[in-house]
């Protein structure tokens, strides 16, 4: 029986870690997505002072 039980425990940590890694993942694109738009946000207002300075 304290096979079984950590057998369980070891599973639940495995799980507990794969969870805390997807974490980290979506974190990290979420990081990229908002720096895209303010890249794009910039390349925007410099596109518009460029064209009043023309």
């Amino acid at each position: 029986m304290p096979y079984l039980f950590q057998n369980m425990v070891n599973d639940r940590i495995q799980t507990l870690h794969r969870e805390a890694e997807e974490q980290r993942l979506i974190n990290r694109i979420r990081r990229v997505e908002r720096a895209r738009k303010n890249v794009q946000r910039a390349n925007d207002r410099l596109r518009v002072a460029l064209t009043r300075g023309v």
